[in-house]
């Protein structure tokens, strides 16, 4: 049941490890320019938080050699063009992946913006980190005739790239988002041109790797950008009917808890809310009312193995009685996507229906 990160381990913060990290031989610290001394502060406090100072120096030296390579460049906001990679950096520290993809982060523009070539990261960086800077330049000049190609040829080009390095993809991925996060600038049919994409792209990208929080965003972002007014209402009408849910959430999330214990069963048990995409993807396809589907207590739980996966599900549906016709069992038959997890929707108390996931 393993995503491709799983293979690498199942969260990011064990990702250094699993790669089998080395240091290079340290070199002088070389400092950021003072406009973007504030955000490579806060960049590399993370930094220090995980890696040793050896790498740190090395992401220092590629920053250095990224400013340089776009000096006199500058973003749409105005800003210089370096801030780019630093933020997508940022993102891949905030994952604490390792000090090479921080460090393809950091030069992902330069052989496509620049006059630096491969061979010059090579000389400069490893072989290392230029095979990883010119996947994800690949992958950026990729193009296509029509909508159905590009969505096909590129999740191809995506899986492939993967399959030599999936930090190839993590690097573009953090590279989609910030530029998601930063789309103010833009003429409004390039911003819903990109937030298109990334909807029909990249989001389900993130969801094959597992990647549930970039994913959310992902959703959220292309949401406010397509249909600005209605994820205001959606927003709007969320906050008001959160006071009314936390409680119950708790009491429900209690009651799963304290079942589970008394089964020997070691679960994980999240009560999550609903994201804006994620509503007005629901109100769409299934026809029903904000009030509807606000009305669906949404649980997941993360159990150690497919066993206690099947044995929850039994043990959730003698707790409370399961909606006939709501049980999806996707570990059995996994979606498209390799995503697998059990689905069922209780009724909960006072008939409140309850939606649940079961998974590793």
């Amino acid at each position: 049941m393993s995503t491709p990160l799983q293979v690498l381990g199942a969260s990011f913060n064990d990702v250094t490890r699993r790669l089998g990290l080395y240091t290079t031989t340290s070199r002088p610290q070389l400092l950021p320019s003072h406009n973007q001394r504030q955000s490579f502060t806060g960049f590399e406090d993370i930094l220090t938080s995980y890696l040793p100072p050896a790498q740190i120096r090395e992401i220092k030296r590629a920053y250095f050699y990224a400013e340089q390579a776009h000096y006199g460049q500058a973003r749409r906001t105005g800003e210089p063009y370096v801030t780019h990679p630093l933020a997508v950096a940022t993102v891949l520290a905030t994952m604490h992946m390792d000090h090479e993809s921080i460090m393809a982060a950091l030069l992902h523009d330069v052989i496509e913006d620049t006059g630096v070539t491969k061979e010059d990261i090579r000389t400069q960086f490893g072989e290392e980190v230029a095979d990883l800077v010119d996947g994800v330049s690949k992958l950026t000049q990729v193009d296509f005739d029509s909508a159905e190609q590009k969505q096909a040829e590129n999740f191809q080009k995506m899986t492939l790239a993967m399959a030599r390095d999936i930090r190839v993809i993590l690097v573009k991925l953090a590279d989609r988002l910030h530029n998601m996060r930063t789309l103010g600038a833009l003429k409004p049919e390039a911003k819903k041109r990109i937030a298109k994409e990334t909807l029909d792209i990249y989001a389900p990208i993130a969801t094959r790797l597992g990647m549930n929080e970039v994913r959310i965003e992902f959703e959220d972002l292309g949401l406010r950008t397509l249909y600005p007014m209605r994820a205001r209402r959606l927003e709007a009408a969320r906050e008001a009917a959160r006071g009314r849910r936390k409680q119950l959430i708790e009491h429900v999330n209690e009651q799963l808890e304290q079942a589970l214990s008394s089964e020997g069963i070691e679960g994980l048990v999240i009560g999550r809310e609903k994201h804006l995409y994620s509503i007005y993807s629901k109100m769409r396809e299934k026809r029903k009312s904000f009030s509807d589907i606000m009305d669906i207590f949404a649980f997941r739980i993360i159990c150690d193995d497919v066993d206690a996966c099947y044995r929850t599900l039994g043990i959730v549906h003698s707790l409370y009685k399961p909606v006939p016709g709501e049980f999806k069992d996707y570990i059995a038959i996994p979606k498209a996507n390799g995503y697998q997890s059990l689905h069922t929707v209780l009724k909960g108390m006072h008939g409140v229906p309850i939606e649940i996931q079961i998974r590793t």
